[in-house]
């Protein structure tokens, strides 16, 4: 019975991902704000509707309260890649402006990037637009 329910609600945030993606790519902003504080209330806590609202908040320039939504959306699920993909792309000075609205923008990296420090390296996976 929790299977059901869990497949429903990834269903329905799916669902929201793509009807945020196409008010944001029509500049629809208000409808869009009010749908995401909509799956908010429904789903407190899943990281989807934190990383939309982060989305919309850098397509207005409110860069500030973007990052802030994004680190919500990170620790409600850390797993959550797109909000990482988030938080490294507009957390940089270079920002790519490439956002991940759900995991089919995030497409797993095939090599790995190793970083080399004074004492060892670190092997970081992650993923590439």
């Amino acid at each position: 019975m929790r299977e059901i329910k869990q497949t429903c609600e990834n269903e329905e945030l799916l669902k929201l991902c793509n009807k945020v993606r196409e008010l944001i790519s029509a500049a629809d902003y208000n409808n869009c704000y009010d749908i995401i504080c909509l799956a908010m209330r429904v789903f407190p806590d899943a990281p989807h509707p934190h990383n939309l609202l982060g989305i919309l908040l850098e397509q207005k320039g409110q860069h500030a309260a973007a990052m802030r939504h994004f680190r919500a959306a990170y620790a409600l699920d850390p797993t959550y890649l797109p909000a990482r993909q988030n938080l490294e792309s507009f957390g940089t000075f270079y920002s790519s402006g490439d956002c991940a609205f759900d995991e089919s923008d995030c497409i797993p990296k095939q090599t790995n990037q190793t970083v080399k420090h004074n004492v060892g390296f670190v092997v970081r996976k992650g993923c590439v637009k």
